[in-house]
């Protein structure tokens, strides 16, 4: 998919005036944001293991089990108020926050600065992670290695003439933020190194760049070096949060000693091929293709713009995913006073932000989201135990990364009450794994460990006789006639539902497998209100509050698929009311995309193109192509750049183990175009071409045999002989393509 660099890369015309608008690059671990400034070339530097020792990371769960039976019956015995006491006390606690390491900073001796504005342009390359800004007589590069795990920058010019620093003076560095240094002159250049202790902890983290010069004269001066009349410099930096003391001049002198452009190259063999499995390419005018990112989102209806954002939110999502998944503000952050602690908050952000990575062909999301998931189980077993005195797991709302504790407590969002987080966040290796075809042997037990825990907690009953989920929760929302903590939220009836019978089709033995899936059946049928609508909460008499941010109560659509409109065309008419009456709140990011990725599911074009739509034309995005959560680019956040690709996906292609959905939702803004290397369910990758007169055409490579039921979104037929009508189903055969065919009605 090479040649598509009017697509797959961005520019703008002057340097970064803020650390919103650097331009970004990560391997997963490491994340460089990038100034591309030549009067001051500054690089922040950042890492995900580095976060703030703040008192959270000694907090447990609390010890709430000798009391959940007594606010079990008060609930339902209609105390709407039982929960305020449950855990109440207990001071809010955020997990340690994610910040910055330092910044790298390369400044000309006064005198010698380059102009920028002769000549001046910065852009980053998606397909190879390469950010470059050049003028008349300096240029810049820098990515962050795969291969070998670090950041690397090079400039050049003739005769440069520079101090280089690292610097910690980042905004909201703590004040008693214990700052050493030293700098050890090389053979070929020199060595840099800071060392930050937190304040009140013994804790700390090392950051080092090797210097090697092409050329001139190094000497040190000040906190750095002075350069003067090199041809060149390259600078190579890591850093590593520890605890005691590090020795990081080992790790220095085995860095690569390779030039820039075999460095480059051992990364981009990883890089590229990752980016270019799957591609968007929409019938855009190629003079709005042409434009810097900046101009290009002024205009919020152009096909242009829907394809830019969308390649750097596949390249942004890669770039962040590694050790760890995204986080609120994906791997970078240039401020220490980072939003909500730039955690990873789970009982939305983070599924929606990585909700293409099986579809969009990014393994390597899937592969982080596991190492969050499996490294935290004990801790979530602690959380079951300590908090519902039951086996199994139980996913806190919030996380650092390190803990998987649970420890969020306020009473207008009682987040240790929520239970269905552990087959919300085991559904997207689910979907991975169904992509792949091959099952981790880690979800088979985990899927059971949440069968586990349904079957301890599961055991009270309405007056109905079915099973209630007592005490429920709906994140973030309340009834608007009760307090929050209420009984068969939807959201867990289907977390519930679905992780017994999940757990169940796994094979754990036909006695367990028939009790998971009796328990299942016995559970609430999920309501449908007196405005015709899926309610949020199933228990009778609760009253609906509309005006939300969160579609929790929609989870059976996206993602888990068990309301649709092919099976279940009643309760799919209900999901539907229920999004039609479903207010912006506070025009949230996430919530705009969730609108949308469900309306797909929905078949409701018009309602995904104006969720899109909001986001595009609502400022939410800085001139890095990184987002905000609120319009105006107010409060760095990744949620909008990472979710958009699955919702252009949803809307074009649609697939379960059993089900592919062609066109079911197609957006306004995708007029006509190609989409490459899609991934389904049932093991096919497919390739989507499209045009504005309503044809498509939709060739599909198996790589394992399948039965699918294919159907398209209304207005299309299948015209393909051997594809049969859109509900018969289509034999595939492993190694052998098939091509279908779409015409209008």
């Amino acid at each position: 998919m090479t040649g598509r660099t009017d697509i797959d890369s961005t520019w703008e015309p002057r340097p970064a005036a803020r650390w919103e608008d650097a331009f970004l690059g990560g391997n997963g671990r490491h994340g460089a944001m990038v100034y591309g400034d030549p009067a001051d070339d500054r690089v922040i530097v950042n890492h995900h293991s580095l976060v703030r020792p703040n008192g959270s990371e000694h907090v447990r769960p609390p010890e709430l089990a000798d009391r959940l039976g007594r606010l079990q019956s008060a609930l339902l015995a209609g105390d709407t108020l039982a929960a305020e006491h449950f855990g109440a006390g207990r001071p809010l606690v955020w997990v340690q926050p994610f910040h910055p390491a330092f910044r790298t900073r390369v400044r000309p001796v006064p005198g010698n600065a380059a102009d920028p504005a002769t000549g001046y342009r910065r852009a980053v390359d998606f397909a190879t992670g390469e950010i470059t800004a050049v003028c008349e007589s300096w240029r810049s590069r820098v990515f962050v290695s795969r291969a070998d795990d670090v950041i690397v920058q090079h400039i050049t010019g003739p005769g440069l003439a520079v101090d280089v620093t690292l610097d910690h003076a980042l905004p909201g560095a703590p004040a008693r933020l214990a700052v050493g240094r030293s700098t050890v002159l090389t053979p070929d250049g020199a060595r840099l190194t800071l060392r930050a202790g937190y304040p009140d902890s013994d804790l700390a983290y090392t950051g080092a760049t090797v210097l090697r010069t092409e050329g001139g004269r190094v000497a040190v001066a000040g906190d750095g070096v002075r350069v003067e009349g090199a041809r060149g410099l390259l600078l190579l930096t890591r850093v590593r949060r520890h605890a005691g003391h590090l020795d990081l001049a080992a790790e220095c002198a085995a860095l690569p000693g390779d030039g820039y452009a075999a460095l480059l190259a051992r990364h981009v063999a990883l890089h590229r091929p990752a980016f270019e499995r799957a591609a968007l390419t929409l019938d855009a005018d190629p003079a709005e293709r042409a434009l810097p990112g900046s101009e290009l989102l002024r205009w919020p209806d152009s096909p242009a713009l829907l394809e830019r954002l969308c390649a750097a939110g596949r390249y942004h999502l890669l770039s962040a995913s590694g050790a760890l998944p995204p986080r609120l503000t994906g791997l970078w952050t240039g401020d220490w006073d980072t939003a909500w602690s730039g955690a990873f908050t789970t009982n939305a952000n983070l599924n929606l932000q990585i909700a293409s990575a099986a579809a969009a062909a990014l393994p390597e999301v899937s592969e982080a989201h596991a190492a969050l998931v499996y490294g935290q189980l004990a801790d979530w077993r602690d959380n079951a135990r300590a908090i519902f005195g039951a086996r199994g797991i139980v996913a806190p709302s919030h996380t650092d990364g390190e803990s998987g504790h649970t420890r969020h407590y306020q009473r207008a969002y009682p987040l240790h009450l929520w239970t269905a987080g552990a087959d919300w966040l085991l559904e997207p290796l689910i979907e991975h794994a169904e992509t792949t075809g091959a099952e981790d042997p880690r979800l088979t037990a985990a899927l059971h460990e949440t069968a586990l825990f349904y079957e301890d907690f599961l055991t009270r009953t309405g007056p109905d006789g079915r099973v209630a989920v007592v005490p429920s929760y709906s994140p973030e929302n309340r009834p608007a006639n009760a307090s929050w903590v209420t009984v068969d939220a939807t959201m867990d009836l289907a977390a519930a539902r679905h992780a017994l019978t999940a757990s169940a089709d796994r094979s754990p033995g036909a006695p367990v497998a028939a009790r998971r899936r009796a328990l299942a059946d016995r559970l609430a049928d999920y309501r449908v209100n007196e405005d015709g609508a899926l309610a949020e909460w199933a228990w009778p008499g609760l009253a609906e509050t509309y005006d939300h941010r969160h579609l929790s109560h929609l989870y059976p659509v996206w993602p888990l698929d068990a309301i649709n409109p092919y099976d279940t065309p009643g309760l799919s008419a209900a999901a539907h009311r229920a999004l039609a009456l479903r207010g912006a709140e506070n025009d949230s990011a996430h919530g705009h995309l969730h609108h949308a990725l469900i309306a797909a599911r929905l078949r409701d074009r018009a309602r995904a193109s104006a969720a899109v739509r909001a986001v595009l034309a609502g400022d939410f995005f800085h001139d890095s192509l990184m987002s905000a959560h609120y319009p105006g680019r107010d409060v760095y956040n990744a949620d909008a750049a990472h979710a958009l690709p699955a919702a252009v996906i949803e809307s074009l292609v649609q697939s379960t183990p059993h089900r592919l959905v062609l066109l079911p939702a197609p957006l306004a803004g995708c007029p006509g175009g190609e989409l490459r290397g899609v991934r389904t369910r049932f093991g096919a990758t497919l390739d989507l071409s499209w045009s504005a007169d309503g044809t498509a055409t939709a060739v599909l490579r198996p790589a394992r045999d399948a039965r699918v039921d294919v159907r398209t979104g209304d207005g299309h037929t299948l015209t393909e002989a051997s594809a049969g009508s859109p509900s018969a189903p289509l034999e595939l055969t492993a190694g052998v393509d098939r091509v279908l065919e779409l015409r209008p009605r």
